[in-house]
């Protein structure tokens, strides 16, 4: 027995949040320990890797990513993932919490099911799987182990995500996962989807009802040869009596063929619960032969609880105490992928007893059915050893009575040539009657072979009149069909041109012609939405046209043709019409332009005009006129703002008066004033004198022009 109170990370606290209390399980991979989440003060789930596999950085980086995607799925059946990280001397995940016990602990202490209760228990289990499937997550390791059952009755699947994590941490020759329950695609090395978790749960099912796994081996590759080359047999027969729904639907989960098994949970639960709705409530509490009686329970000796070895109090003795993960019983383990079914051959079992194995101590009541006035007596029984001897003597009997009853009293006597010579010829008039029967039946009757004519396109009666005219009998099923009218018939099946016995059905396809689907909504959309909705509808993209749109963006769609809602087939064309956005407005130029007439013309091309509060002085643009704009070019869409700046006219300047003083002073101190200056030189303005000036000493507009007379 394991010593938990020497496990060195009890009493530790883990990444400075979570103080670990006791330890419950350990498996191949990792430890689960019961920890206190100080921050938020409440019991959680910690399971710690191994050393091998929390010192492989790539592996951390993955099982990071697998444990967003667990910690996202929140579902009433799925345990939650809370949280992932690692320290210096661990990584670890934080899981819910759930006080009490395993499905295995459930099979262990009550062996086989009544199918009543195998429905109910398995049924949040596909929910919460289904649930995990809708948000793109597979689990790899359905097993009884990993369904939790909480002491108040809630059920929950554990373990989403470090599967996944695990499988692509190790190397290509190598998969992980609890073998019994293992798909055979997995044990190929196959990609692993929904359907492989439908394999486990079919499993796990026919273990729930049947007391055993399908397959068994010594080794673990003789379980894996089995999964691969063997189909799984039908719960019925280990569970005489059993409703051939639950067959069905045990057999449809672990077909070899993932295309022949529900597509994913939520596939499986809709058939589950309606096998739930449709049983009698005798097939429903039928009592399997593996069935156990639940163990008593035993109320604890007076004084202190029963310690395990260092002092640890044994759980099993602790009132209340109960392990949520089993402890090795079905570990998740390493085996090689097998690329090849025949390389198991060596694995195969070498000797009968590797199939179906009839429950112990099961030995049928007379007629091969249990006696319905008493109960069954399996392993464990109360009934006393005189009875169960007197049980079996009265079989015996029975048996003895049969037999004697089957017994002919007299026989012919073997020296009667007479009745020997009757006896003959009765043979040989029997044998006469039935080949000539059998070639009846065979040469011109129902077991004669015959031919199916072409049907396609005829109407029914059309078609049945041909198929009684051959001499079949049909039936007839409704199908889509996008080339053939409603009404007609697709075709055969048998296909037209097969020659079968005329005995055998023939089922015709009848045309409802093409399968309509309503157009989604694109309208507001953006144009890569509409396309992405479009491609999840099967419905194909038509031409797309372009226009202006004052208040929708570029690139929206404003209508659709067809209307969203109409029916039409998959692939149909849908054309659509884009927004380009606000249609551009070319800026008018309306410099120079009088103020009224410019805001004019800016309103009529559709802009707004907006004059500034400042006015400025311009030599060359008039007093009143539009002197600058903003922008002056360009496009603006509808409604656009063009501010307009006026002017003052030019600026007035007082004239100086420069008479007497030298022409080139003068000449430079009008041009500072911003003047321009002429000079009229009188005879050769020899001493370079100013004479007379115009004008002078007035004002007059900056930029005019003064006149200079030079003598």
């Amino acid at each position: 027995m394991q010593d938990y109170s020497s496990d060195p990370l009890v009493g530790t606290l883990v990444d400075g949040r979570y103080l670990i209390q006791s330890r419950l399980a350990s498996g191949g991979m990792s430890t689960v320990y019961v920890a206190t989440d100080r921050r938020l003060e409440r019991d959680v789930a910690l399971k710690v890797l191994h050393p091998h596999m929390a010192g492989d950085p790539q592996f951390l980086d993955r099982l990071g990513r697998e444990a967003k995607a667990a910690a996202r799925l929140s579902h009433p059946h799925v345990v939650g993932v809370l949280d992932q990280g690692e320290d210096d001397r661990v990584a670890y995940l934080v899981m819910e919490y759930i006080k009490g016990h395993t499905l295995r602990d459930v099979l262990k202490d009550k062996g086989a099911l009544p199918p009543r209760l195998a429905l109910a228990l398995i049924d949040p289990v596909v929910e919460g799987l289904g649930a995990a499937h809708d948000a793109g997550l597979i689990h790899r390791d359905i097993k009884p182990e990993n369904v939790l059952i909480a002491d108040d009755g809630r059920i929950k699947l554990g373990d989403f995500g470090l599967a996944r994590a695990i499988s692509t941490s190790t190397s290509t020759g190598a998969l992980i996962g609890t073998v019994a329950y293992l798909s055979p695609e997995l044990v190929l090395g196959r990609q692993a989807d929904a359907r492989s978790d439908i394999y486990s749960v079919g499993i796990m099912l026919y273990e729930m009802i049947t007391g055993r796994q399908p397959f068994d081996g010594e080794v673990p590759i003789q379980v894996a040869y089995q999964h691969v080359n063997s189909t799984v047999g039908a719960p019925s027969a280990l569970v005489p009596g059993l409703a051939g729904e639950i067959d069905e639907l045990v057999q449809w989960c672990t077909a070899n063929d993932p295309d022949k098994r529900p597509v994913d949970g939520n596939a499986l639960l809709s058939e589950l619960r309606h096998i739930r709705t449709n049983l009698s409530d005798a097939e429903l509490d039928l009592q399997p032969p593996g069935a156990r009686p639940a163990l008593p329970v035993v109320p604890p000796a007076a004084g202190p609880p029963a310690r395990r070895p260092g002092g640890a109090p044994d759980p099993r003795t602790v009132e209340g105490a109960t392990e949520v993960i089993g402890a090795r019983q079905q570990p998740t383990e390493f085996i090689a992928r097998i690329s090849n079914p025949t390389t198991l051959m060596s694995a195969a079992p070498r000797h009968p007893g590797y199939g179906p194995l009839s429950a112990p101590d099961e030995a049928p009541y007379p007629g091969g059915q249990f006696d319905q006035g008493q109960s069954h007596q399996g392993p464990g029984s109360a009934v006393p050893a005189s009875k169960r001897a007197q049980r079996k003597q009265d079989r015996d009997e029975e048996k003895a009575r049969q037999k004697a009853a089957a017994t002919p009293v007299r026989s012919l006597r073997e020296g009667s040539p007479r009745r020997r010579g009757l006896l003959w010829i009765l043979v040989l008039v029997i044998a006469a009657l039935l080949a000539g029967g059998a070639g009846w039946f065979f040469g011109m009757g129902p077991g004669s072979p015959g031919t199916i004519p072409e049907l396609a396109n005829k109407t029914v009666a059309e078609a049945q009149q041909l198929l009684r005219t051959a001499g079949f009998q049909s039936t007839t099923k409704d199908v889509f069909d996008d080339g053939v009218a409603p009404g007609l018939v697709v075709g055969s099946e048998p296909a037209a041109g097969e020659v079968i016995r005329k005995f055998q059905p023939v089922s015709l396809a009848v045309s409802k012609g093409p399968e309509l689907f309503p157009l989604p909504e694109l309208t507001g959309k953006s144009l890569d939405e509409a396309k992405t909705a479009l491609n999840g509808a099967g419905m194909a993209l038509g031409q797309i046209a372009e226009t202006f749109d004052e208040s929708a963006p570029a690139g929206t769609v404003l209508a659709q043709a067809p209307r969203s809602g109409n029916p039409v087939r998959h692939g149909t064309p849908v054309d659509l019409t884009v927004s380009k956005g606000p249609q551009p407005i070319p800026v008018p130029d309306v410099r120079g332009q009088d103020q009224g007439d410019a805001v004019k013309s800016i309103e009529a091309a559709g802009l707004k005009a907006v004059v500034a509060p400042e006015t400025v002085f311009d030599r060359s643009v008039p007093k009143g006129s539009v002197v600058a704009q903003d922008p002056a070019s360009g496009n603006l869409t509808k409604g656009g703002t063009v501010t307009l700046t006026v002017s003052k006219g030019p600026k007035l300047v007082q004239v100086p008066n420069f008479i007497g003083k030298q022409a080139s002073e003068a000449q430079k101190a009008l041009e500072q004033l911003g003047f321009k200056v002429k000079i009229d030189n009188i005879l050769g303005g020899f001493f370079g004198t100013v004479r007379a000036q115009d004008p002078v000493n007035t004002s007059v507009p900056e930029g005019s022009t003064i006149t200079l007379t030079v003598v």
